[in-house]
């Protein structure tokens, strides 16, 4: 909010320029030598985390998984000039993914490029329409994160943000259980290795579940054994990391290890061309928000600070607008990684009061 103060004054421009880039009000009295560290910490936490959490999303978004890693990149690095909140983490989340998904499927489906044609196909034919296909899925991604963003700031500047008091906890809990069951299911496929088209609009869930039900004699045992033993992991050590929290300097980066194991053990044992295993693994405006202040909120009322409806608005619409010319897909608030931000940045005084700075 900005305050009362005469029409024309440098007071009111340096108050409009502050509220517009709130990195002003809190950069130049960072205390470096107290937080530091613990940011330092939470930093790479969250960023070893967004990581392979990229590369799976960008799967959800129907495009290549390169693209996960660029949009866990530049709309990261421009809401630190432009949000209010200071322990939500930025980048793919799955729902926001898979909305984008269902765009890009819809307008780029595989039966437009004839991908599933039969095996008299050559392979280098097959390869160049699958190239065009990722090549449109990607310019379609791009579009509508563009069109989301553009959205989401003319909501920011037209003050739109007071719709956050009607997004309630239970509201938000809701949609997001939901979504991670159709996540759930629409990732099924990639574990037993089955190839089955990808589905979208009403149903699309039902029909991914029947279409893997239909191929389910063609499951590749070798990407089966190697996707239960990495949710083995990803499960023993998240227990492990939850039972010896405070114990622990910082919470042990299973994904990234998963990932570095996985993608090792593929090359070392050729899983690709010796079983056939893969190797890589609109509403969005106004989901994309709900998701971000939702999540800001109870961190913001944790921690005693404000975050500003509008200006989050704003950030999410630049973030996403700038990230659609470098092909970033649409990005928003995750809830695992603001909750392994939040914790990971207190480890090292063991409290959450005594990390918390003003800058209001």
């Amino acid at each position: 909010m900005i305050p009362s103060l005469p029409y024309c004054s440098s007071k009111r421009l340096k108050s409009i320029v502050f509220s517009f880039i709130p990195i002003l009000t809190w950069l130049p009295s960072y205390p470096i030598k107290k937080y530091l560290l613990g940011d330092v910490i939470s930093g790479i936490s969250t960023g070893v985390m967004q990581l392979p959490q990229g590369l799976a999303y960008a799967m959800l978004a129907a495009v290549p998984p390169v693209y996960g890693l660029y949009s866990s990149f530049y709309p990261v690095f421009l809401y630190t000039f432009f949000g209010t909140s200071r322990h939500i983490s930025i980048g793919t989340f799955a729902v926001i993914s898979l909305m984008i998904g269902g765009v890009v499927v819809r307008e780029a489906p595989d039966a437009m490029f004839d991908i599933t044609a039969g095996n008299d196909t050559d392979v280098t034919v097959l390869q160049a329409r699958t190239e065009a296909r990722d090549a449109m899925r990607v310019k379609i991604a791009a579009g509508v994160t563009l069109l989301a963003g553009l959205i989401q700031f003319c909501l920011g500047l037209l003050r739109f943000g007071f719709v956050a008091i009607y997004l309630t906890e239970p509201l938000v809990r809701g949609f997001t259980t939901a979504a991670s069951v159709h996540v759930l299911l629409s990732q099924l496929k990639y574990l037993f290795g089955i190839k089955t088209s990808r589905f979208s609009g009403p149903f699309s869930a039902i029909y991914s579940v029947v279409a893997l039900g239909s191929n389910i004699k063609t499951t590749n045992v070798a990407a089966l054994i190697v996707g239960v033993i990495c949710i083995i992991l990803l499960v023993a050590v998240k227990e492990i990391n939850d039972r010896f929290k405070q114990k622990l300097p910082v919470p042990i980066p299973v994904e990234i290890i998963v990932v570095i194991i996985s993608t090792g053990a593929s090359y070392g044992l050729n899983l690709s061309d010796t079983y056939g295993v893969d190797i890589d693994s609109v509403a969005i405006a106004i989901v994309g928000f709900s998701m971000s202040i939702s999540m800001a909120k109870i961190f913001a009322i944790k921690h005693g600070y404000k975050v500003s409806g509008n200006q989050e608005l704003i950030a999410l619409g630049l973030c996403n607008c700038a990230g659609s010319f470098f092909h970033t897909f649409a990005v928003t608030c995750s809830m695992s990684r603001s909750l392994v931000q939040e914790i990971s940045c207190i480890y090292p005084t063991r409290g959450a009061s005594t990390t918390v700075y003003k800058h209001e």
